[in-house]
């Protein structure tokens, strides 16, 4: 554990800094819930509107495609928000954090979830080239959506156990 005992040591000064001043508690821990929240929010309800829009005509599915387009920006900025406030509220107890299995598990969903979104977002461009009912795509794009709500709870779910533990 020398190099965990090695990074307390050099992120002491923002540890004790974090420790010791409520308002950056706040802002810090906002940004996190708050990436998360617009992120996700933007994401789930992205993916519940393709889920409802398999069952659709065309012309609807093209309109979901469309807007699903526009998503990826801001659950990507969103996303950013809350990984560089991770990054702090990781500094300011790297300890703890570092040994904790429950924080590895949502590191591996956030991996996942990125990985996902990467996916969803090639399986959507090549359905936007051509979203004919027969494109063997239109699955890939239903297990992405399925996928994508199904990790950004299990990762809300793995920050408050790790929040509580």
């Amino acid at each position: 554990m020398a190099i965990v005992e090695t990074l307390e040591a050099a992120l002491k000064p923002w540890a004790d800094f974090y420790g010791h001043t409520k308002p950056v508690q706040a802002a810090v821990e906002f940004l996190h819930v708050g990436g998360l929240l617009v992120g996700g929010g933007f994401a789930i309800a992205a993916d519940r509107a393709a889920l409802r829009a398999l069952k659709a005509d065309l012309e609807h599915k093209k309109f979901v495609l469309r807007d699903f387009t526009t998503i990826h920006t801001p659950v990507i900025i969103a996303l950013t928000v809350s990984l560089l406030s991770g990054l702090l509220l990781l500094a300011s107890d790297v300890g703890t954090f570092l040994v904790s299995p429950v924080f590895w598990i949502k590191m591996t969903l956030v991996a996942l979830l990125l990985a996902n979104g990467y996916l969803v977002k090639r399986t959507e461009e090549q359905l936007n080239a051509d979203p004919s009912p027969g494109n063997r795509a239109w699955p890939r794009f239903k297990f992405g959506a399925i996928a994508s709500i199904t990790l950004w709870l299990s990762t809300t779910l793995a920050g408050v156990i790790l929040l509580n533990s």
